[in-house]
């Protein structure tokens, strides 16, 4: 695991982001922090997380984004006791037919990922192209991260407050994400929008 401070203050309040598969800090690096300071959590090949004090924050928010919905699960005894939890395109089930991405299209990412692939991967997640100068991770690193999130177990599961999902999602496809959280006491909010959406935000409160 790796991590970026995007803001880091001493404000009182304090936003946790757990990023998506193959990502870093980048693609939500030109969101104004205001007055949180912002970790973003990312790089899935292994689940080794900091020593980070949060005590000191008054309001703690995690944001978790794609995979981050789910990694951020198997770390739930150091978020439990968060203020709020806000989902982003990703389920707390990411590889199932009915309520994630499906596992055979899941398995033949991983059996035939090549730099080919990786870059339609990539359009689907912004048809618009807004990653092309995000991602800039090794393929094997990327291939061993897809492997590592398919192997992960957890028996715990945060209670989260609000998830955001995307009517053109091409990753997890919108019917499986409707279908997941529909079953929660949620507020469950429905844009128009890719699996990538922070394009269509200017700043973090604007997801609060």
């Amino acid at each position: 695991m790796q991590y970026k401070w995007l803001n880091r203050h001493d404000n009182k309040n304090l936003i946790v982001f757990f990023n998506g598969w193959g990502m870093d800090e980048k693609i939500v690096k030109h969101l104004c922090c205001d007055d949180y300071d912002v970790l973003v959590l990312f790089d899935w090949r292994n689940f080794v997380l900091p020593a980070f004090d949060f005590a000191k924050y008054q309001n703690k928010i995690l944001i978790a984004w794609s995979m981050g919905v789910f990694v951020c699960n198997y770390f739930y005894e150091q978020f439990k006791n968060f203020n709020y939890f806000i989902a982003i395109n990703g389920t707390q089930v990411p590889i199932d037919d009915n309520f994630g991405i499906p596992e055979s299209a899941y398995n033949l990412t991983i059996e035939y990922f090549n730099e080919n692939t990786c870059f339609k991967f990539m359009k689907k997640i912004s048809p618009n192209n807004e990653l092309k100068n995000y991602c800039s991770r090794r393929l094997d690193e990327l291939k061993q991260e897809l492997i590592s999130v398919k192997n992960l177990k957890t028996n715990k599961y945060l209670n989260f407050n609000k998830a955001i999902i995307s009517v053109k999602d091409r990753i997890f496809p919108y019917k499986n994400m409707k279908n997941f959280w529909s079953q929660k006491d949620i507020i469950l909010i429905e844009i128009n929008s890719s699996h990538y959406v922070f394009d269509t935000y200017k700043k973090w409160s604007d997801l609060l």
